[in-house]
């Protein structure tokens, strides 16, 4: 095992460990002014805003970018027809019904109940001004794109990112080069948020070590319940919405669709990573399930980069999380702001790991929450990002089943045997 390295994955999750443990022993000692105003305020909290600058720094430019580049390649739609209008529409409303069940099941459970940081020291939340839904629906269009982009009005961005996105998929060839430019700008984008993740385990012992060292072991329950709740969505995801789609639209049997499924998925588990597990995924679809390979080239890697209902769950908990957390109540407009947002930003989120903690970001100052909540959830969220990237594929397979099997290109003798 010698020379063997340390993936970023255990680093964190090691300083994760020792973050929580140092936390609890300067909690020890309340009345230390040394810990509070040099260790606690000094070099947790600089450790740990250094961190969030640099993820917060990404967001504008990677939310434009990777949409942009999204959007674009949905040239294909069009030549594809009723195939790719078909599954456009099932992986939006997949995602939709993803993000609305991740807001309401977290609004029930209310997993950060009990961890108040309302009283601690912060950055100061995007301002938010409340807005009626016709308000919101006008606000949606920038009047003055670069002003939206100065100012971080993240739907605003969004809205002008798919709008450059569709025009560019409808030039056709003559749009090429500039595609190739965007897709080169998101994949410099993306290399740049692995750089900032390689800061991470610094990063997440700062932010675990000032909870902990401010809460002391009051933290343990809401972050036991957030998981609780992620996994309990990520479930209802799979065994009620996809069963059900495949039940309903595909008149398939579920449960011998996962089961032929499974390498795919155990691949997404693993990796962390929808783009790593794309040819597993398109080998898994065409001979296990028996999507045919017209189907299947076109409809899996869109899936791959528009398709994210792991990703949106997770934006839907950790939003109404932090909500909880810092003692912001969200009404209905911003409720129904976060499941647009989550929904719209699932088109640009890459299918790498951590990018999705960055479009967290965006849907948390959508409604003007802190983006120290990201603090005290990044600790465990590699663990949990294997589970939604599994959800993210299996998601792509279900849509992709369904309108294999509504357009006649689907093998049933293959999808029924051994």
């Amino acid at each position: 095992m010698a020379g063997r390295r340390i993936t970023l994955t255990t680093r964190i999750l090691i300083s994760l460990g020792i973050g929580v443990a140092a936390g609890l022993v300067v909690h020890q000692f309340p009345g230390s002014a040394w810990m509070k105003t040099w260790l606690v305020d000094g070099v947790f909290a600089a450790g740990g805003q250094l961190f969030l600058r640099g993820i917060t720094m990404l967001v504008t430019p990677l939310v434009l970018v990777s949409i942009t580049a999204g959007a674009a390649k949905l040239g294909d739609v069009r030549k594809v027809g009723r195939i790719g209008m078909q599954v456009f529409v099932l992986y939006l409303l997949t995602t939709l019904m993803a993000v609305s069940a991740a807001v309401a099941v977290a609004s029930l459970t209310q997993p950060g109940a009990g961890l108040d940081l309302s009283h601690v020291t912060r950055e100061a939340p995007v301002a938010h001004e409340r807005l009626t839904a016709a308000q919101m629906l006008l606000e949606m269009v920038p009047a003055n794109p670069f002003k939206s982009l100065v100012e971080g009005n993240m739907l605003q961005i969004i809205v002008f990112a798919l709008l450059c996105g569709m025009g560019l998929s409808a030039l056709g060839a003559q749009g090429a080069g500039m595609v190739g430019v965007v897709d080169g700008c998101n994949d410099m984008l993306l290399k740049v948020v692995g750089y900032v993740m390689l800061f991470a385990p610094v990063g997440v012992f700062c932010l675990v070590a000032r909870t902990f060292a401010t809460t002391g072991f009051t933290a343990m329950a809401p972050l036991a319940k957030y998981m609780g709740t992620m996994v309990l969505v990520l479930a209802v995801q799979l065994c009620v919405v996809y069963a059900g789609l495949l039940a309903g639209l595909a008149r398939v049997n579920p449960l011998r669709f996962f089961r032929k499924f499974f390498p795919a998925f155990t691949v997404a588990f693993s990796t962390s990573s929808s783009y790593a597990a794309l040819p597993v995924t398109l080998k898994t679809v065409e001979e296990n399930v028996g999507v045919s390979e017209e189907v299947a080239s076109f409809t899996i890697p869109l899936g791959a980069t528009i398709n994210m209902d792991g990703t949106a769950i997770m934006q839907g908990v950790a939003t109404v999380f932090t909500a909880q957390v810092f003692g912001v109540h969200l009404g209905t407009m911003e409720l129904l702001t976060v499941v647009l947002t989550a929904t719209l930003a699932s088109i640009g989120t890459a299918g790498v790991p951590a990018v999705g903690l960055v479009m967290l970001t965006m849907v948390l100052q959508s409604v003007g929450l802190p983006i120290e909540g990201i603090g005290i959830i990044i600790g465990i969220d590699r663990i949990l990002d294997m589970t939604r990237t599994a959800v993210n594929v299996t998601g792509d397979a279900v849509c992709t089943t369904i309108v294999a099997k509504r357009c006649g290109q689907f093998d049933e003798a293959l999808f029924a045997a051994d």
